[in-house]
């Protein structure tokens, strides 16, 4: 949605639903998400606007042990400060220093027309957990026949690394250094 913002007055309220695809969002931990619905204001204080939003939606991720997926409900809330006039922008160009925590919450828009769009997709992204997990647990796949962990034990035999095998055989009772899953 593209929101005028020079024609929203003292307050500005917006709906939207957003679809996008798991190739827009280039996540190989992401396998589908589901419709972005989004609610917002937008706020006029002082010379500045304001913009408060509510992002929920649906996804499903892959463990990145286990391959399994999690599915789970995101909500999540952003508030931004936007700047129409490019007046921050101008700032940071004339000076080379270090962006601020408090910039770091503006968002610069151009011909003051805000495109909501690219907003929700970072949010999303912000939302992708780096490791997704099945459970905080998760056992994973054995590493020689690929089994789930998770669901039972396999019947393959590990070697331990030699210089750990004196200590494995403390903890397994036995003396050849093999552990069973």
């Amino acid at each position: 949605m593209k929101i005028r913002l020079d024609q929203t007055g003292e307050s500005f309220d917006w709906q939207e639903t957003l679809s996008l695809s798991v190739a827009d969002l280039d996540r190989p931990e992401l396998v589908e998400i589901g419709a972005i619905r989004c609610r917002g204001k937008i706020n006029s204080v002082l010379e500045d606007l304001l913009l408060h939003a509510r992002l929920s939606y649906e996804q499903t991720l892959c463990c990145t042990r286990c391959l399994g997926p999690v599915a789970n409900s995101v909500s999540t809330e952003l508030s931004l400060l936007l700047d129409s006039d490019g007046r921050k922008d101008k700032a940071l160009e004339e000076s080379d220093r270090e962006l601020q925590q408090s910039e770091l919450s503006v968002l610069v828009v151009e011909d003051k027309i805000l495109d909501t769009q690219p907003m929700v997709i970072e949010q999303v992204q912000l939302a992708i957990p780096m490791k997704p997990l099945c459970k905080d647990d998760c056992a994973g796949l054995c590493s020689e026949c690929g089994a789930d962990l998770n669901r039972g034990s396999c019947e393959c035999e590990q070697a331990v690394d030699p210089r750990w095998g004196a200590l494995a055989g403390l903890k397994s009772g036995s003396s050849d250094g093999s552990v069973r899953h």
